[in-house]
């Protein structure tokens, strides 16, 4: 570590593809068991580094996208496009038209982005497309067809094979909890077997992203909620909501038991199976879990009444949850460099280093063993998934905090900066 903070000389993040791997197989073994077919398709938007890629390269898993940029990176980590599923709203004439090429699989999202993706696949390839479904109990979302356009995608995807392949239906739920999702899927079963009888191939199920993740121990977050007030943060700071920073069940136990889930007294993966419909989920969060750490190197620390200040290299917006005015709870750690010092509790809120009051990467006065002081780092646990890079900017001129990819070789960690 402290090799790597003398070579970046600023913030960097740790990422580590090893435990990226563990996860992914964790959710192709649930799969396996149950002896449904299927796909796992990495939430790329989850963190921008190449390295994810490669290991999904190697283990017959695929990725997620929503844009050029995104696509062609997959491609150039040796993804092939029929390992590529494409999501988002709106898409581009240019991304509709590289998914054709490359056989990668669309959810269609509207009426007339349908209407383009049959006239882009009539004047270039076969276009394989899901239908993302407007879920009942989230009538207000912005995404997905309603049952009357639902209806009249389907008639279309008649009439435009076999230019369009409609390969089955999906959606996407706010939230964490299995029973929704469980009973989404059941519902789609029927509409897969309706679209059969209308002549469309209509055999994948994807049951989107929102798989959930614990960060803390069920104790430690049941005391932060039942002790949580203002006073526990730099300004009397509030918040509205956190992410449920425990949850159970979580990553592939999650998907486990959404597989056992019974409707009929069958459950969705034996109807999976009886009906040869494949399930297809997105994971970003659940995949990244335990495969990164953010590191940022102190610049200064001064006391403010009862507690400190420490202002580290980097932004609050390497943090991203600040940017969505939350707080990240797992606790930083404190690295300590250079001479040994008197080792005294101190308790301090954690800043960035712009001209902003809002920059603050940790607000809740945590403890450290000792003061921190400039050289050392803070090291944030388990911040590859959303946290790392999704709100990054190079506000100040400032460089983006690298990527330091990490792995073992026989007995020993060796790194390499990701390009």
């Amino acid at each position: 570590m402290q090799q790597i903070a003398c070579t970046v000389q600023g913030p960097f993040h740790l990422v580590h593809p090893e435990s990226f791997t563990e996860n992914l197989l964790a959710f192709q073994d649930v799969l396996r068991r149950h002896n449904v077919q299927g796909h796992v398709y990495f939430g790329k938007k989850a963190n921008k580094a190449g390295a994810w890629l490669r290991e999904i390269a190697q283990l017959d898993g695929r990725v997620d996208v929503a844009s050029v940029p995104e696509f062609v990176h997959a491609l150039g980590n040796g993804l092939r496009g029929d390992a590529i599923g494409v999501t988002g709203a709106a898409k581009s004439n240019d991304l509709l038209w590289l998914a054709a090429r490359h056989h990668a699989i669309v959810a269609i999202d509207a009426l007339d982005e349908l209407e383009r993706a049959i006239e882009i696949a009539r004047r270039s390839t076969p276009l394989k497309i899901l239908l993302r479904v407007l879920p009942p109990m989230s009538q207000d979302s912005r995404f997905g067809l309603t049952e009357r356009d639902l209806g009249l995608a389907l008639a279309r995807c008649v009439e435009a094979n076999p230019n369009i392949v409609m390969e089955g239906f999906s959606f996407h739920l706010d939230g964490y909890a299995v029973g929704p999702r469980a009973a989404l899927a059941h519902a789609l079963i029927q509409k897969c077997l309706d679209a059969r009888a209308m002549g469309l191939r209509a055999s994948a199920i994807s049951i989107g992203g929102g798989i959930a993740c614990s960060f803390v121990s069920e104790q430690d977050w049941s005391a932060f909620t039942d002790s949580c007030s203002p006073e526990l943060f730099h300004a009397n700071k509030s918040f509205p909501h956190f992410y449920p920073f425990f949850q159970s069940p979580s990553g592939a136990k999650m998907l486990d038991a959404i597989l056992d889930s019974a409707s009929d007294e069958k459950t969705l993966a034996a109807r999976l199976r009886s009906h040869q419909i494949e399930l297809f989920l997105e994971p970003g969060r659940a995949l990244l879990d335990g495969a990164g750490i953010s590191a940022f190197p102190v610049q200064g620390y001064k006391q403010n009444q009862d507690y400190g200040i420490v202002t580290v290299a980097g932004l609050s917006m390497s943090m991203s949850a600040q940017w969505v005015n939350s707080e990240f709870l797992p606790s930083p750690r404190l690295i300590q460099m250079g001479p040994e010092r008197p080792q005294e509790l101190t308790r301090a809120a954690i800043g960035g280093s712009s001209c902003m009051e809002y920059d603050i990467l940790t607000w809740r006065k945590v403890s450290f063993e000792a003061r921190p002081r400039y050289g050392d780092l803070i090291l944030y646990p388990n911040t590859a998934g959303y946290q790392m890079d999704k709100n990054e900017s190079s506000f100040h001129q400032l460089p983006l905090p690298p990527k330091v990819v990490v792995s073992r070789r026989q007995e020993r960690f060796v790194w390499r900066i990701e390009q």
